[in-house]
């Protein structure tokens, strides 16, 4: 049983115009050798851009790319098909062979903020494909949002162990995580008063939990918990 908190202050982070990324994983020039990934889980990266600002056009094969928008609004261009992803909204790209597409924070809504997944596909070299839904989050309820095998879940993934949650807690709300033997909680937005496994955790902190599911944890003040869950 392990439980291992990451800070968001420690991540590696990557600077440009108008940018800011903090990496969950090795990324790019960032490299360490113990902290490549977890699971199919190979990168979890929260972006924060000014309006206009973000990633032009730029490929992607084998690989499912999961967003979620904590703040403002992103634009999302692929083959020419131009979405605006807001909070509440999961994009889900499977990139199977490979895709082009770029990435910016819708100008005129301010700054942007969002946590973007990738994993390794269960089948690579699939044909690319794309979803988008809207979650209805019930205060204090832990929602499964992506999944590859749980049939509740808003879109699917093309990895079949994996599942992603969102949970929005007010302040003092208590939330059992799931019993999944591997799991990776990250705060993105508020702050965790109590943690049966650790200490208080901040915005942009995480926790990476092996066979020890089933852990409470409680709101100091409102709360958004991504969580994502792997069966194996």
């Amino acid at each position: 049983m392990t439980a291992e908190i990451r800070r968001g202050s420690e991540r590696f982070t990557t600077r440009d115009e108008g940018r800011l990324t903090r990496h969950s994983f090795s990324f790019g020039s960032h490299y360490d050798p113990e902290n490549t990934g977890y699971g199919p889980l190979v990168c979890h990266d929260d972006h924060r851009l000014r309006p206009g600002v973000g990633f032009e056009d730029h490929p992607h094969a084998d690989v499912e790319i999961v967003s979620w928008v904590l703040e403002g609004a992103l634009e999302h261009d692929s083959d020419g098909s131009v979405r605006v992803i807001r909070p509440g909204t999961v994009q889900v790209q499977s990139a199977g062979s490979g895709i082009v597409h770029r990435e910016v924070a819708a100008p005129g809504t301010g700054p942007t903020r969002f946590v973007q997944a990738w994993l390794t596909p269960d089948e690579p070299g699939g044909s690319p494909s794309y979803d988008l839904a809207t979650v209805t989050l019930p205060d204090g309820e832990l929602v499964p949002v992506a999944s590859g095998h749980r049939e509740d879940a808003a879109v699917r993934l093309g990895v079949a162990a994996a599942t992603f949650w969102v949970a929005r807690l007010p302040a003092g709300a208590e939330l059992t995580l799931p019993d999944e033997p591997r799991q990776h909680v990250f705060v993105g937005r508020g702050a965790l008063a109590r943690f049966s496994l650790a200490e208080p955790l901040s915005d942009g902190d995480a926790i990476r939990i092996t066979d020890a599911p089933g852990h409470r944890v409680t709101a100091a003040v409102p709360t958004e918990l991504l969580v994502w869950t792997f069966t194996g």
